[in-house]
């Protein structure tokens, strides 16, 4: 006798069993008699299609959804038809087809069988047979899609307590079609007679496996492991890393990966090379609830090559330990309180060039307490740097300690403008030089209006009182940066009016934009020169600052006197076009002679022209030309364009700077020169590109008398080809340096990678 229920939603309370219930339906492909199995394409239905079901609170209870369902009472059978949805205990099943037989607890799904456990993998397979736990059964041609993405096929698997057991089997990362829909082969899958699943250790086992690259085998592997990707991964080795150089020879680096919690793992790399003695690197990686903090480091044993200014560098003949550390991290305790800091120090100016780990001349370490509030910002900080390069004194290198910074905006506003205090404390020592402690308390009054007439008016007023104490004030080479000895102090007071009128109107289908500018700014004549200069040293004039109420850098130097700043900015945005220009100049009122030396472009009493162009159009081109045309005769003094044209896949970049400032060649950060630099990557297909890059020092001896270079001076060159999908990346570059660099020499660095996503570790 049967009874036929049509009612879509139905609850049972049986015997103690485990309830799997759907993630997706999918498509068997491929001949199940014999072999590996083609990878199974799912189908994802939606929650309108397939409503979700809640897992039920009791243990022993499935809920249950099907089109129709059929009770056989004189066997006890269940039976139901039609987008079956079955959960218990966050496990879930969906089959076209499910039939249960509660007096054996036997339970057989059918038609797209699709089975996700609660810790999200998912199995999909045209037929299984599970026990009444519906944790334990045999599945026919079966595809189990792990929650890293990795797919393991078979034509047969089994799982008893969670361990699933597949024979003749097939692991890969990819899916069985393209994005495109299309059928694909995978680039790479590993083969074998039985593959072992096991969810509590996390790991895949494989036994008589086969690596297969492009279809063709590789490497036997008789026994084989690596983790399935969830908890973060597992201990083991990474892929090697190999390069060829002519400083060290050929390299080989074979990274192990350690697990140490969820949370918290250690990269430690063993190096061999055949010119050198072997190194050893290591990276440790800590993620917590209030932030996150990484350490890492190098360390060898060889000859140390410490530069000399003039012979470019002296062996010293003494073996001793050379290495590197680098560490950073952030924690943000509160919404307002947090801790930042990242350092990076070296035994010595050449090691990062020789290991081939930076091509930096300058390590900054910096720790800070900060407290960013909404109306206030607060903030501890120090910071230290290390010269790597060939002129550096490392006596002269300045620790900062302590540097602090208070900022507050009133909310109360006086004359119907905003104030903004401030306060900073800023003390420099060094080892073998001068030594400056500075304090400044300042208050900033800005009001900004918009007429009746459109133009945007802003008013602001600065008050700002300096303290000073600097000894040792002979030891720094550039007399302008010394100040005086001792104790100095210094009222700063300021006043400017900012006015910008701007006109807007249709053209060609968008929008233009007109807007002249015209600023005046007064400050009483103040003792520059009095105080040290640590901050205010590197003067640039740019659009950037040619407005600004100081176009000092830093707090050290102000500038006084009287002057007007003109200019204008054009804007145009058409469809998937836009371009922006501006030009501007200014003019010194007082006839005070300048603060700034010459060949800034603000010695004199009008400035030189300043301005910048960007181009757009859409995402294929960007350009940006900046550039310092001199007052006198039109000659550019600062000439840089950014140029990039292409897509994500195929592009070109080209870089130029020419400095032609004809400053005095001991001011810090102002040297003169010309650079070039240009990159390009081509897309050969899908999957394939071609790339490579250069840089080329133009500088002459002419324009730097420090410079090494004659006018054309190739600093490095790079190519090379690579391969990328959705599993698999390998590439070969050859990169050429051309500087000799203490024991950093010139010549030719082959690099070879290779990386197999979900595979590795």
């Amino acid at each position: 006798m049967k009874n036929v229920t049509r009612n879509p939603i139905l609850r049972l309370t049986a015997l103690p069993m485990v309830m799997l219930a759907t993630a997706a339906p999918a498509n068997a492909q491929g001949d199940a008699s014999h072999g590996i199995p083609d990878m199974i394409s799912p189908v994802e239905l939606s929650d309108v299609e397939i409503p979700p079901l809640t897992s039920p609170l009791n243990p022993d209870e499935i809920a249950f959804s099907a089109q129709m369902v059929e009770y056989d009472g004189s066997g006890d059978i269940v039976i139901a038809f039609g987008d079956v949805q079955m959960v218990r205990e966050g496990a879930r099943l969906h089959a076209d087809r499910v039939s249960w037989d509660r007096r054996t607890g036997a339970v057989e799904a059918t038609g797209n069988v699709a089975i996700r456990t609660p810790q999200g993998e998912t199995a999909y397979a045209d037929t299984a047979t599970l026990t009444d736990t519906l944790r334990d059964g045999m599945v026919e041609n079966l595809l189990i899609v792990l929650e890293n993405g990795g797919r393991l096929a078979a034509r047969q698997g089994a799982r008893v307590d969670t361990v699933s057991t597949l024979e003749n089997a097939a692991y890969t990362p990819y899916r069985a079609r393209g994005y495109d829909g299309e059928p694909r082969e995978p680039s790479w899958r590993i083969t074998a007679a039985r593959i072992v699943h096991d969810p509590a250790t996390n790991r895949i086992r494989y036994s008589n496996a086969r690596f297969e690259l492009f279809g063709v085998t590789v490497m036997a592997l008789p026994a084989f492991s690596h983790p399935d990707g969830t908890a973060g991964g597992a201990s083991g080795f990474l892929v090697p890393d190999l390069r060829l150089s002519r400083t060290n020879g050929l390299e080989v680096g074979i990274p192990y990966y350690v697990q140490i919690a969820p949370n918290r793992d250690l990269t430690i790399t063993p190096r061999f090379y055949t010119e050198v003695l072997p190194s050893i690197s290591a990276t440790y990686r800590n993620l917590a609830a209030e932030g996150a903090f990484q350490i890492g480091g190098m360390i060898t044993y060889g000859t140390r090559r410490d530069l000399d200014p003039v012979l470019g560098f002296t062996s010293s003949g003494n073996k001793d330990v050379r290495g590197y550390i680098e560490a950073n991290g952030r924690f943000q305790f509160t919404p307002y309180w947090s801790v930042s800091g990242s350092g990076r120090l070296t035994t010595d100016d050449t090691f990062l060039r020789r290991y081939d780990i930076s091509r930096d001349d300058r390590l900054r370490s910096t720790v800070a307490v900060e407290r960013v509030g909404i109306e206030s910002y607060f903030s501890l900080a120090g910071w230290a740097v290390q010269d790597l390069r060939l002129t550096s004194d490392s006596g002269q290198q300045p620790l900062a300690i302590p540097v602090l910074d208070y900022r507050m905006r009133m909310r109360e506003n006086l004359i119907g403008g905003t104030i903004k205090l401030q306060a900073n404390t800023l003390g420099v020592v060094r080892t073998a030089g001068q030594d400056t402690q500075r304090a400044f308390a300042s208050a900033e009054w800005n009001l900004s209006r918009i007429t009746s007439l459109g133009q945007q008016v802003t008013l602001t007023a600065l008050l700002r009182g300096d303290a000073y104490h600097s000894d040792e004030n002979a030891d720094t080479a550039t007399d302008f940066y010394r100040g005086e000895d001792g104790w100095q102090f210094r009222g700063i007071g300021a006043i400017s009016a900012d006015i910008a009128w701007p006109f807007v109107g249709e053209f060609m289908g968008g929008v233009q934009r007109f807007t002249p500018r015209v600023q005046f700014v007064a400050t009483p004549p103040l003792s520059n020169l009095e105080v040290p200069n640590e901050d205010s040293r590197s003067i640039e004039l740019e659009t950037a600052n040619v407005f600004s109420l100081n176009r000092f850098p830093g707090y050290d130097r102000f500038e006084d006197g009287a002057r007007m700043t003109y200019g204008a900015e054009y804007a145009l945005d058409l469809p998937r076009f836009s371009l922006r220009s501006s030009l501007a100049q200014s003019y010194r009122l007082s006839r005070e002679p300048a603060l700034f030396p010459a060949g800034t472009g603000l010695a004199s009493r009008f400035s030189d022209f300043v301005g910048r162009t960007e181009i757009r159009y859409g995402r294929f081109l960007a350009l940006t030309h900046r550039f310092r045309v001199d007052k006198d005769n039109l000659e550019l003094r600062r000439n840089e364009v950014d140029f990039t044209v292409g897509s994500r896949t195929t592009y070109a970049q080209i870089g130029y700077l020419r400095l032609n400032r004809d400053i005095t060649f001991n001011v810090e950060d102002l040297r003169d020169r010309e650079e070039l630099r240009s990159s390009a990557r081509v897309a050969v297909g899908n999957y394939w590109s071609v790339f490579g890059s250069a840089v080329i020092d133009l500088t002459s001896q002419r324009e730097d008398p420090l410079s090494m270079a004659d006018g054309f001076e190739p600093v490095r060159t790079r190519l090379g080809f690579g391969y990328e999908d959705e599993g698999l990346e390998f590439g070969f570059t050859w990169r050429r340096d051309y500087d000799d660099t203490g024991d950093a020499r010139r010549g030719n660095t082959f690099l070879l990678r290779f990386a197999l996503t979900n595979l590795g570790r």
